[in-house]
């Protein structure tokens, strides 16, 4: 692939990088290459096939394929038709030696690595943005190039460079990187960019030509200090907008990347009620004046996370970000997680796409379930596949989130045993038992949500998914792992078990949602909507019992929505309204 994984950005100091010289830059870019071969013995995390990624784009859509476009030589892309596999794109979208023309002179000395890509479709084509500069230099430029499909093998497949949107110098405040594309509430068109020197900017754009328009300019975060003072370097860095509700809301990135594990990178937030700011955070504090609220920095091996981008599709928020994993030696990779809201109307990133609770997995392909095969919780007992027996305890399964996206699995039955691989095996065919739980990686499994809506089990031990073997329909099959094919067999619905339901304030049999867990603590659950209320629009809320509203949202064709808000421990009732009724029911908050 196209070497990308942590190429130098603007701003941080020369001195930070000893490898960043010419030399030493092509040794590190070879290291990339190779995938890091000093660190092939440390298993691996997460996503499946290449995600060696470093400043994603935003997703973009194009027919059945997800494309990320990355930092990387003549632009690098990748695509998934899952959002769980990912592949490198057949070719950069600039060929070698067929770069722009006009870049040289904006930015002399320029070899072809082009940083921090953003892709938006619009007006039936591609707008990509693309930033060029220098290291440890604010003599930089965005373009823009255009395309009416994202597939090589299209006979339409032709990048057309649009040219300069905008370029800055050594004398210049701001610092022309990190295109960031959002469309406020009228239908304008802007472009939040910047990096490191000064801060972050905004910029108009030409709605149909999507380069600039007009020479308004507005400072968004990172102009002046917390006493007042207009410094440079105040590192903000990597915007990027989100319009949701009456608020838009500025994520930015501070601290220092590429540095592998030792990059400092983390995300922060500020909202505003108009697009051009000021943008604040919790605290009320101007992001223009050091403020910033943090939603993620680095966990675990998920080192120095940074440049966001959302990408929403049947109710679910993808949100992506770069990270650097500190068991494979710092290689930069792309991480897609999960972005919800609060009742305060704030963003949370999060890893965990299921919220604790006892649920039942199905499988896509056979339509059985996990099952404690034999009932009895024995320790050793095999876990397989069975047919759905509503309230049969053996079938429910406590899902505990343990960090990262990663889970706890235990039976509802017998002792509690915890799904376990055999010998914590990493091999293809491994199976799965009951075993009691002691945190070791073949008892930890990563999940993650395709597009479909379905979701893939990882061991976190190697990476392999849970499958039913040779796609079985048959009852007692035992599971086991095995490489990822992006097969139905590997995929599973995941759903609150019917005892988990809570009682409503109607009669039961006009009860059109379900809650679980409820109790709930720290007022995070999961609303499943039934089949009256699912794909259609619905307003969620929920009231303290004197009747005012701590939490509402909007939601549109989905069928599971991942709730979380800030409350009190007490008494509340939550509403579902539609155009075919409304429907309450109460919910406990611990």
């Amino acid at each position: 692939m196209t070497p990308t994984s942590t190429l130098p950005r603007p701003g941080k100091s020369i001195l930070l990088r000893p490898w960043a010289t010419p030399f030493a830059k092509v040794l590190r870019l070879l290291a990339l290459m190779l995938g890091f071969a000093t660190s092939l013995s440390f298993p691996a995390r997460a996503l499946q096939g290449n995600d060696n990624c470093h400043d994603p784009s935003s997703i973009v859509k194009d027919g059945n394929k997800y494309w990320i476009f990355t930092t990387g030589t003549g632009i690098y892309g990748m695509y998934s038709t899952d959002l769980v596999r990912w592949e490198s794109g057949s070719r950069p979208v600039f060929q070698a030696g067929a770069y722009p023309s006009w870049i040289q002179s904006k930015v002399p000395g320029f070899s072809g690595d082009f940083w921090a890509p953003e892709c938006v479709y619009r007006n039936g084509k591609f707008y990509l943005y693309y930033s060029v500069s220098t290291f440890g230099s604010n003599t930089s430029t965005i373009g823009l190039a255009t395309n009416v499909t994202l597939d090589p093998a299209n006979p339409n497949y032709q990048w057309v460079d649009q040219g300069e949107v905008v370029s800055t110098t050594s004398s210049s405040a701001a610092n022309a990187i990190d295109p960031a594309v959002v469309t406020d509430a009228s239908g304008g068109l802007w472009m939040s960019y910047g990096s490191f020197f000064k801060g972050i900017g905004l910029i108009k754009l030409d709605a149909t030509t999507g380069k600039r328009s007009g020479t308004s300019f507005y400072w968004l975060a990172g102009n002046v200090a917390a006493d007042g003072v207009t410094r440079n370097n105040s590192g903000s860095e990597a915007p990027y907008i989100v319009r949701n509700g009456s608020y838009y809301y500025l994520f930015i990135n501070k601290g220092a990347c590429c540095k592998g594990s030792s990059s400092t990178y983390y995300i922060q937030v500020g909202r505003s009620t108009s697009i051009t700011g000021p943008y604040l955070d919790k605290n009320g504090v101007d992001l223009n004046k050091n403020g910033g609220t943090t939603l993620i920095a680095t966990s675990g091996n998920y080192v120095g996370p940074g440049h966001v981008g959302l990408f929403i599709e049947n109710g679910a928020n993808y949100l992506t970000h770069h990270y650097y994993d500190s068991s494979q030696d710092g290689r930069a990779r792309l991480s897609v997680g999960n972005m919800g809201w609060d009742g305060a109307a704030w963003p949370f990133i999060t890893r965990d796409w299921i919220a604790s609770g006892r649920y039942t997995l199905t499988n896509q392909n056979s339509g059985k379930v996990w099952d404690a095969w034999g009932c009895t919780g024995a320790q050793g007992q095999a876990i397989a596949q069975g047919t759905l027996s509503p309230g049969l305890a053996c079938q429910q399964w406590n899902l505990t989130p343990v960090g990262n996206g990663e889970y706890k699995i235990t039976a509802n039955v017998g002792s509690g045993l915890a799904a376990d691989v055999v010998n914590n095996s990493s091999a293809n065919g491994a199976k799965l038992q009951l075993y009691p739980y002691s945190g070791v990686a073949g008892q930890r499994f990563k999940i993650e949500r395709t597009n479909s809506g379905g979701y893939v089990l990882s061991s976190v031990n190697g990476n392999r998914v849970v499958e039913v073997p040779a796609c079985s329909t048959t009852a007692g099959v035992q599971l086991a792992l095995y490489d990822y094919l992006a097969n139905n067999c590997q995929q599973w619905a995941i759903a609150p078990t019917a005892s988990a339901r809570v009682l409503a304030t109607q009669p039961a049999q006009t009860a059109q949602f379900s809650v679980y867990p409820n109790p709930t603590e720290h007022g995070r659950f999961t609303l499943t909507l039934g089949e009256e209320l699912a794909g259609s629009n619905v307003t969620v809320t929920l009231s303290d019992l004197q009747g005012r509203r701590v939490y509402s949202r909007i939601a549109t064709g989905s069928t599971s929505l991942p709730v979380e808000v800030a409350v009190r421990a007490g008494l509340y009732v939550l509403q579902v309204s539609s155009a075919r009724g409304s429907y309450t029911q109460k919910l406990q908050v611990q």
